[in-house]
């Protein structure tokens, strides 16, 4: 539909904090040259607490531009505000997005029965298909099963993005019929075991292309295959370990010389101590030549 892999994609800022659209440009091109099917805009990886509105459909407006005749761009507009998000929703398909990704109301902790409403309303902003994203270890509230069974009832409610590793309730997303993206990027390969399409990811800055491999050799009947490729990113999985998300990631990209500026508050700058955890899982993957003593 939209793609194997997706990359969550990170937000560049210039040394005023401003979001430098240029370099989001560049970023664009380079992940989609190098594995990413597709994109997700402004969503936590891309720092979207931090963004108004007007930064928000900028960065979609500029990612349709920049690889939009060859990825799928999937805009982030899912905020606690069910009125805020259906709005933004109208104004990123107003600006040619292929779908929307509206993550589950976080912090006031919607009963299940207002999760459905929820995305109903953002569903009827659009005729794109709708991604709905379930993480319940950043929302505390989780979507569970029954409520999937409703949610299959909007038209243009696709899919899943689940960051949940119970595997019972991934297969029954696949068993409804709705496509299956792993929210956590070590879950792409039991998810796609289990028949999911793929993975938004956040590691694929770096391994896109080993990702889209992976995935590849598992949907062409090559699990050995997809397994090794798997374990050899290890060093991908340690490194979102290191600190909150996006901190090693956007660390990880400067180290390659991306250039993509630093984080804007509650985000923070890498420690020394993490930086040299950062440096490390780049080194030990072999994408980064050793610092010389």
């Amino acid at each position: 539909m939209l793609g194997e892999v997706l990359t969550a994609i990170l937000t560049p800022f210039h040394p005023d904090g401003s979001v430098d659209v240029d370099a989001f440009r560049r970023l664009a091109r380079h992940l989609v040259d190098n594995g990413s099917d597709g994109l997700v805009v402004a969503g936590t990886t891309g720092e979207v607490p931090t963004l108004t509105d007007e930064e928000k459909l900028e960065l979609f407006a500029a990612a349709v531009d920049a690889v939009g005749d060859r990825a799928s761009v999937v805009a982030n507009t899912g905020t606690y505000d069910t009125a805020h998000s259906a709005h933004l929703t109208g104004e990123a398909h107003d600006l040619g997005v292929d779908a929307i990704l509206a993550v589950t109301p976080y912090y006031n902790k919607p009963p299940q029965r207002a999760l459905v409403r929820h995305f109903q309303e953002i569903a009827c902003m659009t005729d794109k298909p709708v991604l709905a994203y379930n993480i319940p270890s950043r929302v505390v509230v989780n979507i569970e099963p029954e409520t999937m069974d409703e949610l299959v009832r909007i038209e243009n409610l696709a899919g899943i993005k689940q960051a949940n590793d119970d595997l019972d309730q991934a297969r029954h997303i696949v068993d409804l019929g709705l496509v299956l993206y792993a929210g956590d990027d070590n879950l792409v390969l039991p998810f796609v075991e289990l028949g999911g399409e793929g993975g938004i990811c956040v590691h694929t800055h770096v391994w896109g292309a080993q990702t889209k491999e992976m995935v590849r050799r598992q949907k062409s009947g090559d699990a050995a295959g997809a397994r090794l490729l798997n374990e050899e990113m290890e060093p991908a999985y340690a490194l979102l370990k290191i600190q909150t998300n996006p901190i090693p990631i956007k660390a990880a990209m400067n180290l390659l010389g991306h250039e993509l500026g630093g984080y804007r508050l509650p985000m923070v700058e890498p420690t020394d101590g993490e930086l040299a955890q950062v440096r490390a899982c780049l080194e030990r993957a072999g994408v980064l030549e050793p610092a010389r003593a």
